[in-house]
């Protein structure tokens, strides 16, 4: 049973990663749109964004 479980999270993980790969770069082009426009509250809510998608994406890359 460990092991179907263990198999279960890997899949998920591997299905999981293409998807917050896309976020990051939505979210990329969000701050970039920000800093252009100098918008200090976007600014900080893309980077807490980029930061929140960082430790997602970790934590799949460890269950991989």
């Amino acid at each position: 049973m460990k092991y179907v479980m263990e198999t279960l999270r890997k899949k998920e993980a591997r299905e999981k990663l293409p998807v917050i790969r896309m976020e990051i770069d939505y979210e990329l082009v969000t701050l970039y749109d920000a800093m252009k426009k100098e918008d200090t509250v976007a600014i900080i809510k893309s980077k807490e964004r980029l930061i929140n998608l960082r430790k997602q994406w970790l934590e799949m890359e460890d269950q991989k």
